[in-house]
């Protein structure tokens, strides 16, 4: 298996604070949408957004795996997208991760008003293999597919 790495930033280990979950029980597909949409936001912008979607008051852009996701009439304009969603198990498992984050963040001594996401991302995780019999002695198969999250936070001025 693979070690796992972090993209290269140009800022000091010092000023960071990072956090992974794996193997989370959430499509990659909600979860891609649900990182673009916070990418570069600042912590607490990020999570008081987040808690919005799960309340169904604004809904999550979908930029990326649209297809028969309905145009929502409470989304934003600065996304400049008409389709969306409220995914809320990815919601919930992103909200836990940066929760990690920000804890991390905290021990470290970061300025948690000031911390921005300068890196998010969700990778495809191990997928689990089963067989559910059917009529006649047949088996179909039955794959439950796990997810991987991190997270990166950054003290910014």
């Amino acid at each position: 298996m693979a070690s796992w790495t972090y993209p290269q930033l140009s800022i000091s280990e010092d000023r960071i604070a990072k956090a992974v979950i794996k193997n989370v029980d959430a499509s990659i597909r909600d979860l891609y949408n649900v990182c673009k949409a916070v990418r570069g936001m600042k912590l607490n912008e990020a999570k008081a957004f987040l808690e919005r979607v799960l309340r169904q008051e604004e809904a999550l852009p979908f930029w990326r795996y649209s297809h028969g996701a309905s145009h929502k009439s409470n989304i934003s304009e600065k996304w400049k997208v008409k389709s969306g969603r409220y995914p809320r198990k990815a919601i919930k498992y992103v909200l836990k991760v940066l929760q990690n984050a920000e804890n991390n963040a905290s021990v470290k001594g970061l300025d948690i008003d000031n911390v921005r996401i300068v890196h998010i991302a969700a990778h495809k995780g191990v997928t689990i293999k089963r067989f559910m019999p059917r009529a006649f002695g047949r088996a179909t198969r039955k794959y439950k597919y796990t997810s991987h999250i991190e997270v990166v936070l950054a003290e910014v001025e």
